[in-house]
């Protein structure tokens, strides 16, 4: 290579002295007219690779199955490639054509050494780049902190990067900057704190599987309530459900508690769990003339008949004074009103019947009893989820009227009219 390159620059200076040129006007003539010839030779060099790789890139990927060499040539690896070669060139030819400029040729050969460092450190960079975006389209990777994982790779090339251009630069041995490197340790750890407890967080995350890509999770400490859209190294980011968008340290995932629904959307149902109130003072025993109305009720016309056939026959065997309605066995509107619902989501078709489903009482409260229903919706969708609920309590207090029952309202002195 030194022999060719030799021939190519070498040959205009003996020629000038041949000619009774001056040493030193023939020295820089020739100097001026190999740096155009360089340039120029670059430049060829350049457009001639850049024309091959593109080309040759593009056809493969046309021809392959593949999408990784199309992202490839998406991410303009070829060009970069095609950049890095007339440089490598240069950097071979800077000390034949400053053979006797010892000073530049040291100065314009760091230059060029630094810039090949560079262009080869943003070569892989592209190359990282289309591996994060091959694998983000592979299913079992679409959920991983793919970003995290290629922002360590970087990083740690650029600090090796910075590490060879400083030895360049002072004419350092590698050997003695990392020593020097360990001793100024602690400062480094300090200033990359944040990126340490990133890169630890994201592997302990995608280890322990605790977030993915696509998850909805709620971080009450950050305002999050969304779906998580990117897990960088340093942050994650969640687009809420009003389409704002929340930045979480990763690190945060694992110091403080947060709310993965995961669980929920991967399972059959999405639990209902919410209750109204019944006023305590309009539940009362039920007498044969409002067992006979509510026989019409059809969901709990059988269950009337067995349930008074066996309060009778009970009564009857202990003799029970049924002169009072609380004496031995009887029948309560609100006990009456929960088989009712109880037999109303069991025919409801949006719950799942194969989970928890029950209509239970809690404890009185200061503002009547609670109502509870507690079931599980096939449907996990928000906007079907909403619809369910609401439909079947739309149904509960449209029957509460039914059963003698009243829902506890704050009683309020004003009177709002309309004219």
């Amino acid at each position: 290579m030194h022999d060719i390159l030799e021939k190519i620059f070498g040959w205009l200076y003996p020629l000038l002295r041949k000619l009774d040129f001056g040493d030193t006007f023939a020295a820089y003539i020739s100097l001026v007219f190999n740096i155009l010839i360089l340039g120029a030779l670059a430049y060829l060099i350049y457009v001639v690779f850049r024309l091959i790789l593109v080309t040759l890139m593009i056809l493969i990927a046309r021809k392959t199955k593949t999408n990784f060499d199309d992202l490839l040539v998406s991410n303009r690896t070829a060009k970069y490639i095609a950049h890095l070669i007339p440089f490598l060139f240069i950097y071979k030819s800077v000390p034949v054509i400053l053979e006797n400029y010892v000073y530049w040729e040291s100065v314009f050969g760091k230059m060029v050494g630094i810039y090949i460092i560079l262009l080869s450190l943003w070569i892989v960079r592209s190359v990282l780049k289309a591996i994060r975006d091959y694998l983000k389209e592979q299913p079992k990777f679409s959920d991983k902190p793919i970003d995290s994982y290629i922002q360590v790779i970087m990083i740690i090339l650029w600090i090796c990067g910075v590490g060879v251009i400083i030895s360049q630069i002072f004419d350092i041995k590698t050997s003695s900057l990392l020593g020097t490197l360990g001793a100024i340790s602690a400062i480094v750890i300090l200033i990359f704190r944040d990126t340490i407890l990133g890169f630890v967080a994201s592997v302990q995350v995608s280890m322990n599987d605790m977030v993915r890509i696509g998850d909805w999770i709620t971080f009450d400490k950050f305002g999050a309530d969304g779906d998580v859209i990117e897990i960088n190294l340093a942050t994650v980011k969640v687009r809420n459900f009003d389409n704002t968008t929340t930045t979480i340290p990763t690190y945060s995932l694992i110091s403080d508690s947060f709310r993965n629904w995961r669980g929920m959307l991967d399972s059959k149902g999405r639990r209902i769990k919410r209750h109204i109130l019944i006023k305590a003072k309009s539940i009362r025993f039920l007498n044969e003339e409002d067992l006979q109305k509510m026989k019409s009720i059809q969901l709990v016309s059988n269950y009337i008949d067995v349930r008074q056939d066996e309060i009778n026959r009970y009564n009857k065997t202990y003799n029970v004074d049924k002169s009072l309605s609380i004496n031995g066995r009887n029948m309560t509107n609100f006990g009456l009103f929960r088989k009712y619902i109880t037999q109303y989501l069991e025919h409801y078709p949006g719950l799942n019947k194969e989970m928890i489903l029950l209509c239970r009482q809690l404890q009185p409260t200061a503002h009547g009893i609670p109502l509870e229903i507690y079931a599980f919706s096939k449907d996990q969708r928000f906007e079907q989820y909403e619809y369910i609920m609401s439909d079947i309590f739309d149904h509960i207090i449209a029957s509460i009227p039914y059963f003698d029952l009243e829902i506890y309202e704050l009683p309020t002195d004003k009177v709002v009219t309309f004219e």
